[in-house]
């Protein structure tokens, strides 16, 4: 059975913590760090754009953290 959206690759999982609010000051998630377009777009997105947003959540989870913008 193949698997479009995981390019045959394993599929990465959501990062969702169930903590599901956006921050007004940085447009990012409080328990997972996405954006709402990256949730949205999460079931259906490829290996690679998930891959790319997972790259991006400790960065953004440090700066939330420290009270960067």
């Amino acid at each position: 059975m193949s698997d479009p959206a995981g390019a045959g690759s394993a599929r990465i999982q959501s990062p969702c913590t169930g903590v599901c609010r956006i921050d007004s000051g940085t447009g990012w998630c409080v328990g997972c760090a996405r954006t709402l377009d990256e949730i949205v777009r999460w079931s259906g997105t490829d290996h690679a754009d998930r891959a790319a947003v997972m790259a991006q959540l400790p960065a953004r989870m440090a700066s939330s953290r420290s009270g960067g913008r």
